[in-house]
């Protein structure tokens, strides 16, 4: 089911590149274009660990997903720029912890929607919300028929912040972050990680290149300690803020040649605390 905009898929643009795209390739999809492939070409010149990356990335993702069923109780997501489907999407990895996990994909990029709709819409736990996930106010009125607001839900925002410019204040990624933490119910959780870089001229050369290339639908690369601001005022489990790696892995620590050198995926999980009285 969608829910949001105009039913009607907008224009896919073969000619620009998606950032959903070439995640998708960045994964091992086909669902990217030439232009797409183009884009990760220069990405891996300047950032050779970026496939890398990624990939630990979505581990991090199913790993998460299925921790907070199983060792919190959470059966409600709010899955912000979910991007494309592949393989253990979040309400797959979350129904096989529990059957009756309920995923809110939100996403405003044409063909993300597109795909949705023909694999999405046979799952009756699943509902796709066409918006910009600067729409907070928007995306909880849209999800308030599927999702149970009384009761705790995860927002996911992994890897989709850096394609959101800093703006101004009430559009900057921090304060996305905290207009959802506090329109979410108590015993909710946060789960928000973004590409950082301690090399200043990976952050320069890879913000220049993507803002470039998806015509400004771009961000930036940013800093650990700009990410840390936005889990300000949250509780925030173990292990804390790390490369995503690192967060609550499976078996032993990664080695060293399975981690990015050029930048991480960094951040981690939070419970929203109660509000008092």
């Amino acid at each position: 089911m969608e829910l949001g905009q105009d039913p009607h898929t907008p224009l896919i643009d073969m000619h620009t590149p998606s950032v959903a795209r070439m995640y998708d390739w960045l994964l091992g999809g086909v669902e990217n274009y030439a232009s797409d492939r183009a884009a990760c070409a220069e990405l891996l010149r300047i950032a050779p660990s970026t496939q890398l990356l990624a990939r630990n990335n979505r581990a991090f993702l199913r790993r998460v997903v299925r921790i907070l069923v199983e060792d919190y109780g959470i059966q409600q997501f709010l899955d912000h720029g979910s991007g494309l489907p592949t393989q253990d999407n979040v309400h797959e990895v979350a129904q096989r912890a529990h059957p009756d996990c309920k995923v809110a994909y939100i996403d405003n990029d044409p063909m993300v929607l597109a795909h949705a709709r023909t694999m999405l819409d046979e799952n009756a736990g699943t509902v796709v919300v066409h918006a910009d996930l600067r729409e907070t106010e928007r995306i909880r009125r849209e999800t308030e028929p599927f999702l149970d607001w009384e009761q705790p839900i995860a927002a996911l925002f992994v890897s989709v912040l850096h394609c959101i410019p800093d703006g101004d204040e009430p559009r900057s990624p921090a304060a996305v972050v905290r207009e959802t933490a506090d329109l979410l119910p108590d015993g909710s959780f946060m789960v928000v990680c973004q590409l950082v870089s301690d090399d200043p001229v990976v952050r320069q050369d890879v913000t220049k290149l993507m803002d470039v290339a998806t015509h400004g639908h771009w961000g930036r690369v940013r800093e650990p300690h700009e990410v840390r601001r936005y889990f300000d005022g949250l509780e925030i489990l173990d292990p804390g803020l790390v490369d995503v790696v690192d967060w609550r892995p499976d078996g032993p620590p990664p080695r060293a040649q399975d981690r990015p050198t050029d930048w991480v995926e960094w951040g981690g999980v939070a419970r929203v605390p109660a509000r008092r009285g």
